[in-house]
């Protein structure tokens, strides 16, 4: 899913340090697959595959990045190259809108009223 080109970038901003407490990290690369294979699919976090790891280790990965500005240090590593095959950067940081829920609300919100003018 990753190009290696897309990777090496990538992997310069990555947080390099394991959690104090438990096992070791599972490999940054095949975590960040896995979490572009669920937004892009639009799938459960408990319907990732198996062989990308434990789907609450990757859930719990993705919140931490979110938090710590990992994803914001990735985004700025990519754009500030410009060699990066645009297909790989395209495909990781794309999201299909048949995947992306909205909320209950958001359609059929009723039309403003005219001021009768």
């Amino acid at each position: 899913m990753i190009s290696d080109d897309l990777w090496e970038v990538l992997a310069e901003v990555m947080p390099t340090s394991c959690p104090r407490r438990g096992r070791p990290w599972n490999d940054h690369r095949v975590t960040l697959e896995a979490i572009c294979w669920r937004f892009r699919t639009g799938s459960p976090w408990r319907d990732i595959p198996d062989e990308f790891g434990a789907w609450q280790s990757i859930w719990e990965r993705h919140k931490r990045w979110s938090i710590d500005g990992t994803y914001e240090a990735m985004f700025r590593a990519v754009h500030a190259v410009r060699d990066v095959d645009d297909e790989a950067l395209a495909a990781l940081v794309s999201i299909d809108s048949t995947s992306v829920r909205a909320h209950q609300h958001a359609a059929g919100a009723p039309a403003p009223r005219s001021t009768g003018g």
